[in-house]
């Protein structure tokens, strides 16, 4: 990792004045942070949050706390296999390319047990994260 941070750095300075260079790493994180925030609000936020002592059972605990979004070859590149959030969370360690069949098995298998089962589209879900984040302000816009 430490090569890596070297590598990036040493290539910006002997490619770039030192300013050109920061103002593109600041430039650059703040894209990567915008295109991250994009990536996990729309599976997470708005979604069931659990505390710790809760005894819900793994399956559920997975599938009712995120959400999926629709795929397209668009979608599935821009989320990297991640808009199939609930098949990431049940099976970390499976490869994303395979995450699109597991859905499958999923879904029935949540239909045949009665789990709610979340899949959105990207307008969608982020109007669920806009609804839920309004939501929790309204507490701090009274104390204003």
């Amino acid at each position: 990792m430490i090569m890596s941070v070297l590598l990036y750095f040493g290539l910006l300075l002997t490619r770039l004045s030192i300013w050109q260079a920061v103002v593109f790493f600041f430039i650059q994180q703040m894209l990567f942070g915008l295109y991250m925030g994009s990536i996990f609000a729309s599976n997470h936020k708005g979604m069931l949050i659990l505390d710790k002592e809760s005894q819900m059972d793994f399956l559920r605990r997975q599938v009712l706390t995120a959400r999926n979004i629709k795929a397209s070859l668009f979608i599935d590149f821009w989320y990297g296999g991640l808009n199939y959030q609930i098949e990431h969370h049940l099976f970390p360690s499976m490869a994303r390319n395979k995450l699109k069949e597991a859905q499958q098995i999923v879904k029935s298998f949540c239909r045949t047990h009665s789990v709610l089962y979340c899949e959105t589209t990207v307008p969608q879900s982020f109007r669920e994260v806009h609804q839920f984040l309004h939501g929790i302000g309204i507490s701090l816009r009274k104390v204003s």
